[in-house]
């Protein structure tokens, strides 16, 4: 995901997302959970400085104009960065189980996705998600990595559902899954083929793709399987490792 140059004299302060719009001199008071964590947890007091961003008006230098516990008020000073696009790199994950779900979202906004989208599979062992807790994730981690757009949480889906629309749906983006039963080989070539293409990942849950579901993946003509080495990998690295390959391969880290 592109990122916005920011200062690096500011490269310290917090980050805050907030939903209001931001704009040269307008005055905004924090939510009670923000303004808690600012003036309790950061000890930040009036005049101390806060970065602050909505994913539509770049990146804005606030100060402190008021720092009660319950409603902290910022003035915003200046933008310091542009506003940056998401990307159009669609993830698809086989959702996992509570910390290490969390992890997969916050790792795939650093890694550059611009979509994420929760893929129902057979092996997969949790049935229901919090939309709000992926989203809460996300932004967690665009605050803490200077990423000013933050990633589309698509509505969960199952894998039968989503190629069944995935051509409605995603035009002629091709969809690259993560094959662990794939002969071990460098993806690199495979990749490079893709190049300039629209792009879309597909990592499955612990335990993999069924046989019924590889064979139906591989019959399709926009699905490109790779594999991820000799060893097998927990869902969580396989989903960091491949999206690593295919930014340094076809992506934004080129």
């Amino acid at each position: 995901m592109p990122l916005a140059i920011m200062p690096r004299s500011h490269a310290q302060l917090p980050r805050l997302f907030v939903a209001a719009d931001l704009a040269d001199s307008v005055d905004l008071t924090l939510d009670k959970d923000q303004s808690l964590y600012l003036a309790a947890v950061l000890r930040k007091t009036i005049g101390d400085e806060v970065i602050l961003f909505n994913g539509r008006d770049g990146a804005w230098l606030c100060r402190l104009s008021r720092d009660s516990k319950k409603s902290v008020v910022l003035s915003v000073v200046e933008r310091i960065a542009p506003q940056t696009r998401a990307t159009d790199f669609w993830y698809g994950f086989a959702p996992l189980k509570s910390e290490r779900l969390d992890y997969v979202v916050q790792k795939a906004v650093e890694m550059g996705a611009g979509i994420i989208q929760p893929v129902y599979t057979q092996y997969t062992q949790v049935n229901r998600l919090k939309p709000e807790r992926l989203r809460a994730n996300a932004i967690e981690a665009a605050e803490q990595c200077e990423v000013l757009s933050v990633p589309q949480i698509a509505e969960d889906i199952s894998l039968d559902r989503l190629i069944d629309g995935w051509a409605a749906e995603h035009g002629d983006r091709v969809l690259v899954f993560a094959d662990e039963s794939a002969p071990s080989a460098t993806p690199v070539q495979t990749l490079g083929e893709l190049a300039g293409r629209r792009i879309g990942l597909l990592v499955g849950p612990e335990g993999g793709f069924s046989e019924t579901e590889r064979q139906k993946l591989g019959a399709l003509p926009y699905v490109i399987p790779i594999s991820l080495g000799p060893r097998i990998l927990r869902a969580d690295t396989a989903a960091v490792a491949a999206m690593a390959i295919i930014q340094a391969t076809i992506g934004d880290w080129r």
